[in-house]
């Protein structure tokens, strides 16, 4: 498919890449990986042609249709499925191509086109976009929107379909899972995985890397290096190779005891159990791959908070909503320290909406809300980027926005504070508005953790966090000593530090029994029963008798019987018609092509195309028809 030849890539006076060389063949599925700053994305717009090597060359066939995920996506006035439609530049070349034929009455083109448009199933891409969209987590209702409608991460969404439905022969995906909820994710690993193409990921879950990839080009150092397998493989592997190098870190050894102590503590717990399993099997792993981290730029704690009441809040019988209208309602929750809370649910249930009711930021509908007088909340949302300083510097912010504990510190331990987050010399009086999304966000978290909180309540805290930022607070968080709440698709995560999982479903919080494998089989019986809900429900509560099952069965029957007789005429019409452009196709080979004869042939395929597209409608109206009926 492609392949790099002593590649040199350069942006700004130091090489990203020196002498690297990789070869991806066609239908591989790969992860590319590195820290921030490696080259990854570069590697993508010299993949593109919009960055030129400055040594070196990429080699790829001529004609390659390419297709890339944006980040960034304009206000337009286009409809959301229009627009996800133009990402199939064949359907709309042939669509134009049609256009054209008839307004300039070219019916030779005109038949041309049809055949062409017939051969790449045009009739049905209106509906494999829907589909995509439906699996991204957009609702029938979304489709004939603007996009402009669409806030900033369901922009991307969209983008996303665009991506899945271009017929491309290579995918470049850049972090498609930040925007997504877990269920969208899920849905996204299927369809990746079932894709036939050339896929080149660029991603920081490492739960989805390890679902969808069979290898990995690792870029370290200004070389890239080829593993094969998944993610997990590839730890494993780069560990064996570090370990050699180094040793495990003590802070890796503490967080194996904690693990340890986790197990013994809950195994017999019946409640507890599939975690504590789970629990067991991230051991393993761990010290397999600890020493992959050894050489990690980010390492940090949590201060031991001054003061741990119990509870540190509750809400009692409380709602939570928005504009005086509740979303979840009934809601009996106490947080003490050392609770470790991950909450679920699918997108829109309520999560963001309960942690900023447990924040205090958004006040209860009904009910209570009982903050103790000691509580120091950490509440890390994406939407809280947007208050940093743009003209400030990261020793600016932590010396004004980081509370009493941060302005006692000197300037020296402010530095090092900031260092633990990577933000090293000159960097830490640098304009924040000059930040990328990850750097922004390890800066929140940089002054969260300087306020030395009781309560984290975290939000999707690792979105656009790399690999490396993202092991360095899981560890961080599992010696944390107050209460955690936690929202995130990264599943690793949600794995090494909740203890208990919260259900958000159905305007409700419950606690939910289980892992995130019961979980995702959960949300995929949910699926099927809403689907299966829809197909009956006209049915009766109580179930039909014989008696009414024979009758409708009957009256199924007869309603059914005008779609099989216009099914047996659209086929004799069809057979009609097949002779019919048969004797012209002969004729045109013989050298007869009268305009008349033209035109003929472009409205038998046109009328053909309708009718086939017809004979589908029907037939499956028919199969689900008597399936519901029992033949």
């Amino acid at each position: 498919m492609l392949s790099a030849r002593d590649l040199c890539l350069r942006r700004g006076p130091e090489p990203l890449l020196e002498h690297a060389e990789f070869t991806v063949y066609r239908g591989e599925k790969v992860g590319l990986t590195g820290a921030n700053g490696s080259g990854k994305s570069s590697l993508f717009a010299a993949l593109l042609g919009e960055l030129s090597p400055d040594r070196g060359s990429i080699e790829m066939p001529g004609g390659l249709l390419i297709a890339h995920l944006e980040q960034e996506i304009g206000a337009a006035d286009r409809q959301a499925i229009e627009f996800v439609l133009d990402g199939d530049v064949h359907l709309r070349r042939i669509e134009a191509a049609i256009a054209r034929a008839e307004r300039e009455d070219q019916a030779l083109a005109l038949a041309a086109a049809h055949a062409e448009y017939e051969a790449i199933d045009g009739y049905r891409a209106r509906a494999r976009a829907a589909a995509i969209m439906h699996g991204l987590g957009f609702r029938a209702a979304d489709h004939e929107r603007p996009v402009a409608e669409f806030s900033g991460g369901w922009r991307v969404r969209l983008a996303m379909a665009r991506v899945l439905g271009s017929r491309a022969d290579l995918l470049l995906l850049d972090e498609p899972t930040n925007h997504l909820d877990l269920d969208a994710i899920l849905w996204l690993e299927d369809w990746l995985a079932a894709h036939p193409g050339t896929l080149i990921v660029i991603s920081h879950d490492r739960e989805f890397l390890d679902a969808v990839i069979c290898r990995v080009l690792h870029l370290d150092r200004r070389r890239i290096g080829a593993y094969t397998g998944n993610y997990s493989d590839f730890e494993r592997k780069r560990a064996e190779e570090l370990a050699t190098q180094s040793a495990m870190h003590a802070r890796q050894t503490r967080r194996i005891a904690e693990i340890e102590a986790f197990v013994a503590r809950f195994r017999a717990k019946a409640t507890k159990s599939r975690q504590a399993q789970s629990r067991l099997k991230m051991l393993e792993r761990m010290e397999r791959i600890a020493p992959a981290h050894v050489d990690s730029p980010f390492s940090f704690e949590f201060e031991p908070p001054d003061r741990t009441p119990r509870p540190l809040v509750s809400l009692e019988r409380a709602a939570c909503g928005h504009d005086g209208r509740p979303l979840i309602r009934g809601i009996d929750a106490a947080i003490a320290p050392r609770d470790r809370i991950a909450l679920l649910g699918e997108n829109g249930a309520g999560k963001t909406t309960l942690m900023r009711a447990l924040a205090g930021e958004l006040a209860v509908l009904e009910g209570a809300r009982t903050a103790a007088a000691d509580l120091e909340v950490g509440y890390f949302a994406q939407h809280r980027l947007d208050r940093l300083n743009r003209s400030e510097s990261p020793l600016w912010h932590l010396r004004h926005r980081a509370g009493a504990s941060a302005a006692a510190l000197d300037e020296q331990r402010m530095r090092d504070h900031l260092g633990r987050f990577g933000f090293r010399g000159d960097r830490v009086f640098e304009p924040v508005g000059r930040f990328s999304g990850g750097e922004k966000a390890r800066l929140e978290l940089a002054l969260l953790v300087a306020r030395r909180p009781n309560l984290l309540l975290l939000d999707e805290p690792t979105n656009h966090l790399d690999i490396e930022m993202r092991h360095a607070l899981a560890l961080a968080l599992q010696e944390f000593q107050g209460g955690l709440v936690l929202v995130s698709h990264d599943r690793h995560l949600i794995k090494a530090v909740a203890d208990t999982l919260w259900l958000v479903a159905d305007g409700a919080v419950r606690e939910f029994d289980g892992d995130l494998d019961d979980y995702q089989r959960w949300l995929k019986e949910r699926r099927a029963a809403v689907a299966a809900a829809v197909a009956v429900r006209s049915k009766p509560p109580d179930g039909p008798s014989a008696v009414e099952v024979r009758a409708a069965a009957g009256a199924a029957r007869r309603r059914l019987a005008p779609l099989r007789r216009e099914l047996a005429g659209i086929e004799k019409r069809i057979d009609e018609l097949g002779g019919e452009r048969a004797g012209l196709e002969r004729e045109f080979a013989a050298g007869e092509t009268g305009s008349g004869k033209l035109a003929r042939y472009a409205a038998i395929s046109s009328e053909m195309a309708a009718l086939e597209e017809r004979w589908l409608e029907i037939g499956g109206a028919l199969e689900s028809a008597e399936a519901g009926h029992g033949g």
